[in-house]
């Protein structure tokens, strides 16, 4: 008798479980995919957890209004009386809540579309992750632009040469190459203030650099 009624819950509940933890997957992916873009903010204890939380938290709130129309009046009176008050800081940050809030009301309707959408956010991702590595390695250059407005705390280095140097040109942190009135502008850019103080000290006793700033 306790067996069979364990066995009822396991399958009431079975779809459900493979449902949550189907969104902690695609969470950490999602997450992974774009620490390794260079959005380092995504790393912090606070963005990752909010990002694992609220595709659970969603499809949870979800599930229990399904089907109960005063419940969900309810629910939503409930949710208009709270102010979320914390900056988003770039549209990115804004697509990757509204996506893992998307996930919790997709997985709750259907782990078919739930799959469609993980998918196919993770191939986008994945293909944007192929475009800056070609990019970097092949033309040499960066896909996308530093950004000071998204919150970031970033570091310049800016060098004007009367020669281009090739390391400059290579490196991961060059975001601007001028040729004005045949001197040579690099500006480098970093969160890492520690790598740009690297590069500094190497041109010290360069007789090519005309001059440098590092700015922290």
């Amino acid at each position: 008798m306790i067996f069979d009624q364990l066995a009822l819950i396991f399958i009431e509940y079975f779809d459900r479980a493979v449902a949550i933890l189907l969104l902690v997957i695609f969470s950490l992916a999602v997450r992974f995919l774009l620490q390794f873009l260079g959005q380092r903010w995504i790393t912090t204890t606070a963005h990752t957890t909010t990002l694992i939380l609220l595709p659970i938290l969603t499809y949870t709130i979800t599930n229990v209004i399904s089907g109960n129309i005063a419940l969900s009046l309810g629910m939503v009176g409930a949710l208009s009386i709270v102010r979320f008050r914390n900056p988003v800081r770039s549209p990115l940050e804004l697509s990757v809540y509204f996506g893992a809030i998307t996930m919790g009301i997709v997985a709750s309707v259907s782990l078919k579309w739930l799959l469609f959408l993980a998918i196919s956010v993770l191939f986008a991702v994945f293909i944007l992750l192929l475009t800056h590595l070609y990019f970097k390695y092949f033309l040499k250059t960066s896909f996308f632009n530093a950004s000071f407005s998204e919150g970031n705390s970033m570091s310049t280095l800016e060098i004007i040469t009367i020669k281009e140097k090739g390391f400059l040109e290579d490196s991961e942190f060059l975001t601007i190459k001028r040729l004005i009135d045949k001197q040579y502008e690099y500006v480098l850019s970093s969160q890492n203030f520690e790598s740009l103080k690297t590069i500094h000290s190497s041109l010290h006793n360069d007789e090519e650099v005309i001059s440098f700033q590092l700015t922290k």
